[in-house]
């Protein structure tokens, strides 16, 4: 018995094999996508650019000097004044046979001696607490300039995953509007549609290529951006994904007293306290004494000499107790500054989980609602437009809108993680306790 032999028509093959060749082609490109602009062929990922902007950030770099100049400036803040070594002589006389002779005369004496001041203790411990308070402010304005680093640098890398992601769904949707372009032509052909009706495709062609341009600029924004922190390294090919931080609101606001940047104030506070400490302590009277050995000419002895000296602090109202007053004027500014500071930030973090907590809801609506309604739009849609019920043109208006759908949800994605990453480096900062990375 023989079998009956199936032939595959010749037009279906043509097409069949144009289609696997334009999907392979296009496959290759848009993987290659990243690569081919970055250059590099070791990935970047989420932590390898946290780290390299820990490493370079210019910024960090001179707030971790300041620091160190603090430390070291601290140690001899509370020292006693170096001692003054004294050479002199004494009663030389200036006239007659003798003058200017230094072993004639018996009142003539050669001085050699020491000197030391011995500022008072309150004072010394001011300039202790103000050294003190110096470096805690020093390492509180490192670490907020650490923190500013890792959100600048965290949002960078994550506008540019973003970026790329839609770079990618802008290949899909190429690949799509070429099928879609066989579909409307294999109709016209068949005498199912209009002849005018090849053209929207190719309308719709050119939006995705001008869609394509303007992420490929924003790309390029974000490369720079993200080169700021981390130098060439930037170019690299990402790879991963950047870590999905859980936000708590009563961590946060709980966080909100530890913030860097209220710590910086609270240390300036301290700073000025303490000067107003030394400004006080200024009319306390300080004290100094110095030993001198007065050699004197070979026929007579030599001599010793003690001396004490100490400071009088008589007019105080009009020098020492001014700059008092000026250092509690600036202390109260300071702690003004201070509150006003914190109100701001309270404000600011509000903001934030709100804005945190609409785009997560947001980012689930268009995941969830619409995204799926626009392709089933577009399916009832094409499957109406086959069967002559629906217009062409009905069928671009959906297949536009499901590609604004498609890229408004990558882009609410990446605003949302964007805007974890800022909570987390701003407030719920402990590095090594984050969630591990997902896909946003």
């Amino acid at each position: 018995m023989k079998r009956s032999r199936r032939f595959i028509p010749v037009r279906s093959l043509r097409v069949a094999f144009g289609i696997a060749l334009l999907m392979s082609c296009v496959g290759v490109s848009g993987a290659d996508h990243t690569a081919s602009r970055s250059g590099h062929s070791v990935g970047l990922s989420f932590d390898r650019a946290i780290e390299l902007a820990l490493q370079q950030a210019p910024s960090l770099q001179a707030e971790i000097a300041r620091q160190e100049a603090a430390n070291h400036a601290a140690g001899p803040a509370a020292s006693l004044p170096d001692p003054k070594l004294i050479l002199g002589v004494d009663n030389v006389p200036i006239e007659g046979d003798e003058r200017f002779s230094l072993d004639s005369e018996r009142m003539t004496m050669q001085r050699i001696g020491i000197s030391q001041q011995f500022p008072n203790g309150a004072k010394r411990q001011a300039r202790d607490m103000a050294a003190q308070s110096q470096v805690s402010l020093a390492a509180a304005q490192t670490q907020v300039t650490r923190l500013q680093v890792l959100r600048d640098v965290s949002s960078a890398w994550i506008a540019r995953k973003t970026l790329e992601r839609q770079l990618a769904k802008v290949d899909a949707l190429k690949r799509e509007n070429a099928l879609f372009d066989q579909a409307v032509k294999a109709r016209v052909a068949g005498g199912e549609a209009r002849t005018s009706d090849v053209i929207s495709p190719r309308v719709e062609a050119a939006e995705i290529d001008a869609l394509q341009d303007d992420l490929l600029a924003k790309h390029q924004l974000a490369l720079a951006s993200l080169a700021r922190w981390i130098g060439e390294e930037a170019r690299s090919s990402l790879i991963g994904e950047a870590p999905l931080w859980p936000i708590s609101s009563d961590i946060t606001l709980h966080s909100l007293a530890h913030h860097p940047e209220l710590e910086v104030a609270d240390r300036k506070v301290d700073f000025f306290s303490a000067q107003v400490r030394e400004a006080d302590a200024a009319k306390r009277p300080d004290w100094g004494v110095t030993v001198a050995y007065l050699k004197r000419g070979d026929e007579f002895s030599d001599m010793a000499s003690l001396q004490f000296n100490m400071d009088l602090p008589l007019f105080g109202g009009s020098r020492q107790g001014p700059r008092a007053s000026a250092a509690r004027s600036e202390r109260v500014a300071v702690e003004a500054e201070r509150d006003a500071l914190r109100r701001e930030h309270e404000a600011m973090l509000v903001a934030d989980l709100a804005e945190y907590h609409r785009l997560e809801k947001s980012m689930q609506r268009q995941r969830d609602v619409m995204l799926p309604l626009a392709s089933e739009k577009v399916d009832l849609l094409m499957a109406a437009w086959r069967g002559n019920k629906a217009t062409l043109s009905e069928v671009i208006a959906a297949r536009r809108e499901k590609i604004t759908a498609q890229m408004k949800e990558i882009e609410i994605a990446g605003a949302f993680h964007q805007r974890a990453a800022r909570l987390h480096f701003t407030y719920d900062h402990e590095d090594g306790e984050r969630a591990e990375g997902v896909t946003p």
